[in-house]
């Protein structure tokens, strides 16, 4: 009798678990799709700068872009609708990361253009120093603004 109570138990559990994990593995699938693919967004949460899109190819060949090259040297990129106040590519010696070339604790104005210091960046407005190496300035609230740069031969493409 016990034996046939237990059987029933471990029939009814065994169903009732199978039904759960038929309802919940779809929807389980479904978020982990759309959850897991991010394609290396950064988040750039910032009120004081526009969320631009634009894609630029930065050629390592050319005169203006060849310190890049070696690790710890940046350059500004000016051109038209590529960032806020243009971007700063920089070599970390391990790869290549890009930021906007606007103060991100400033609303945009004369003073806000970063000026540049081999790795680390300086804000005129308020004398704030970002490092290129995390975008990091201590005491601020917000980091630089970081884009998508990848190496693809002789050239770094920054998007965002």
């Amino acid at each position: 009798m016990y034996r046939t109570k237990l059987i029933k138990l471990i029939f009814i559990k065994v169903n009732f678990t199978k039904k759960i994990v038929t309802q919940i593995t779809p929807f389980a699938l479904l978020a982990l799709i759309t959850l897991g693919c991010s394609r290396d967004r950064v988040n750039n949460n910032n009120p004081y700068l526009a969320d631009l899109s634009f894609s630029v190819q930065v050629n390592l060949n050319l005169p203006l872009y060849s310190n890049l090259q070696f690790a710890g040297n940046s350059v500004k990129v000016n051109e038209t609708n590529v960032g806020n106040r243009g971007i700063i590519v920089f070599n970390t010696g391990s790869g290549y990361v890009a930021f906007d070339g606007a103060c991100p604790n400033q609303a945009l104005s004369s003073c806000s253009t970063l000026t540049l210091n081999s790795s680390s960046a300086t804000c005129p407005c308020d004398d704030a120093v970002y490092s290129l190496f995390n975008g990091q300035a201590p005491g601020k609230q917000y980091p630089l603004k970081q884009y998508r740069a990848e190496l693809n031969g002789n050239t770094v493409v920054v998007s965002n």
